[in-house]
């Protein structure tokens, strides 16, 4: 075996830890949501138990939520939104800004992750969106980091959204950033059913 070889093996993990990583998406490219969503699919399908709390995205014009909805019926997936609705299906526009609302349903949305972290069935957490609440100050950073420091050992956590900050980069096991390095948005498209929303 040569040496490139010999340093890209990975250390053996013992069965009991190969589950509680903290996996993190981020960045401004397309994709953090669809990436965790198909962690959860892939989940689903070795008969593990999922969970997706939503923040920040209130409304029900998601167009993956319907799938979800059928899931919850048949598979071990649950999933909770928070969140104001940003999004105006009209116009097709998303609302900015901070109200302190979008700051209540934020607190909502951890109190919510407390009452899931304490089933020892569940397998897999996603936390949507919760790197660009975090970011945008509807939660305080040492709100988020005890939460982290409370996650059940063999619970998989996946943060995602943009401008995750330094901390919680430190805190994952795996990190992803989704670079923008083209996007019809900036060419004058407006959000699109079934890919956008």
């Amino acid at each position: 075996m040569n040496n490139l070889a010999q340093s890209a093996k990975a250390p053996s993990v013992s069965e009991e830890r190969r589950w509680g990583k903290i996996q993190l998406y981020t960045g401004h490219g397309k994709g953090k949501t669809t990436a965790a969503l198909g962690l959860v699919i892939r989940a689903l399908g070795r008969g593990k138990k999922c969970a997706i709390v939503y923040f920040d995205k209130g409304g029900d014009h998601y167009g993956e939520r319907k799938i979800l909805a059928k899931l919850k019926e048949t598979e071990s997936l649950d999933y909770f939104v928070f969140g104001l609705k940003r999004f105006n299906e009209q116009n097709k526009t998303f609302r900015f800004g901070v109200t302190a609302a979008d700051q209540q349903a934020a607190a909502r949305a951890l109190i919510k992750v407390r009452e899931l972290f304490k089933d020892p069935a569940l397998d897999l957490l996603v936390l949507d969106e919760i790197n660009s609440t975090l970011a945008l100050g509807m939660l305080k950073l040492g709100m988020v980091l005890e939460l982290l420091a409370q996650k059940p050992e063999q619970l998989e956590l996946v943060l995602t959204g943009r401008d995750a900050l330094p901390e919680l980069l430190a805190k994952a096991d795996l990190v992803t950033e989704m670079k923008l390095v083209k996007h019809y948005f900036y060419q004058g498209q407006e959000a699109r059913e079934g890919m956008e929303y």
